[in-house]
Formats: structure tokens, sequence, C-alpha cells
């Protein structure tokens, strides 16, 4: 995405013109095959982006709509076929997060109950603004029972079809059903948080990020006191046990020392 004002979103670039921001997604090579964390804009997203996405974010964040970088296009350039792909995971069911999902009718969406039904209730204009009917017509299995600790955080585990190495983190206050999603790769964890934090700054001690990043984290929360917990979390995490997880995020444009990597689960 690139907003108007440089350093003030991505703290790097200079002046006031179009900031650089990620829709970081990941895939997970699995027993079950490639598995996708999040999607990104879709194909149908950069063909028509209006009425896809609202006209208000989609003129404030300035979305880069191509469809060369959507995920199916980026999957088939790695040499996997984007039919394979059954599984989706998602953090949160934003726009700028599930707009791929019309790209792969085949997989099966696995998502927090909460959050499924914060989609589909559509309450208020920031619901109808961030969760878009034509992004989501697409059978979601949905997961309330709490499972196991990780990590001292609560989960949701047990997701039909996949190995018991990905599971949902949940991470409330930027969405009410906003999860991260671990993934155990034998050599360590990976953490997808998602937009639970929106920079890897947030994850220092004190946390930091710039302002107009903050803004938006504020703009978009559901519950302050939530999100603010979920980042104390990762922030706790990342002090106590970042030799042992690698902590990503969706939207800041540079990765964390060491998380380039291609990994397996």
């Amino acid at each position: 995405m690139r907003p108007f004002g440089g350093g003030l979103w991505d703290g790097a670039t200079r002046g006031i013109g179009p900031a650089h921001l990620s829709c970081r997604c990941l895939v997970v090579e699995t027993g079950a095959g490639p598995v996708l964390v999040d999607t990104g804009f879709g194909l149908d997203d950069a063909a028509r982006p209006v009425p896809r996405l609202s006209r208000a974010f989609y003129a404030a964040d300035r979305p880069h709509l191509e469809a060369d970088e959507t995920a199916v296009t980026r999957l088939r350039r790695m040499g996997i076929n984007p039919g394979d792909v059954r599984h989706i995971v998602m953090t949160h069911l934003d726009f700028d997060h599930a707009g791929g999902l019309t790209d792969f009718p085949m997989a099966t969406v696995h998502v927090d109950a909460r959050e499924a039904a914060a989609s589909r209730r559509r309450g208020n204009p920031k619901e109808r603004a961030r969760y878009r009917p034509a992004q989501l017509a697409h059978p979601m299995r949905e997961y309330a029972g709490p499972g196991e600790p990780w990590f001292g955080l609560p989960t949701l585990r047990g997701l039909e079809g996949l190995p018991p190495s990905i599971f949902l983190v949940r991470l409330p206050g930027h969405t009410e059903g906003h999860c991260g999603v671990a993934i155990d790769t034998g050599d360590g964890w990976v953490l997808h948080a998602g937009d639970a934090v929106f920079m890897h700054s947030e994850l220092r001690e004190p946390p930091a990020m710039p302002p107009l990043a903050a803004a938006y984290a504020n703009f978009m929360q559901v519950d302050r006191g939530a999100r603010l917990e979920s980042r104390q979390r990762l922030i706790d995490l990342a002090r106590e046990h970042g030799d042992e997880v690698t902590i990503l995020c969706t939207h800041d444009p540079v990765l964390p020392e060491g998380a380039g990597r291609r990994v397996s689960a």
C-alpha cells in the first residue's frame, strides 16, 4: 500500500510522498500441500477495485494493485500450483488480507468464529468498509473452543485437515476475532501476528511506531484495551522467547533478521 505521508507511515521513506507498506502473506509447505496464511489483495481486486473495496479506504491506503503481485501469481512463480492450495488460515478478514480468497475457490478457509461473525454482521460503517462481501463469498471453518496455551498465549487448535504444527493464537483488539498464526517449522517457530502490531518496532521496549501508523492502528481497532494487551503479550514473547519464535506482522515492509527463509511444517 502507498499512502501519502512517507516516513510518518513506514519510518523510512523521505518526505511526505507515498510510503511503502506490505500486505504480507505466507505459504507453508506441509504434508497436506501448500497452506496459505492470509491472501492479501487478489486478482479481482486488481481488475475492479471499486466496489470490491471501500472507496474511502481505496483512496486513503492507495493499494498498488497489480496482478503480478497477488498471492496466486507469486505461487506460480515459486513453482507451486495454486490449485494445490486446499487450506488458507486467516489472521482476520479485513479487505487487505482477504481479497485473494476468491483466487482459491477449492481451498478451505480457517478463521476464528468471532471474526467470521463480525464479517457477517457488518453492524456499523467501519465494519461495512473493512469486511467486503465480494471478497468473503467463501465457505469457512470457524473455531471457538480454547486450545492448549502456547507460550502462555490462548490458542484455537485442531484446524481440520491441517497438521497440529499450524494453529491460531488469539490476539484480539484490532478486530474482535483477530488471531496470529503459529507455525512449528521443526527449526523454531514462526508467528504471523497479522495486525496485532503494525510495525516490528512495536515489539521493542518501549514500543515505537511512526505517528500515522499509530493513528491508523487506533482508528481501525475495535477494542483498544484488548489491542494493547495483545501487543504486550507479543512484546513479552519476543523478550522471553525471541530465540525460539520469529514474529512477523503484515504491514512492515522490512522483514526482521532471519525471517527471509523458506520453511516447512
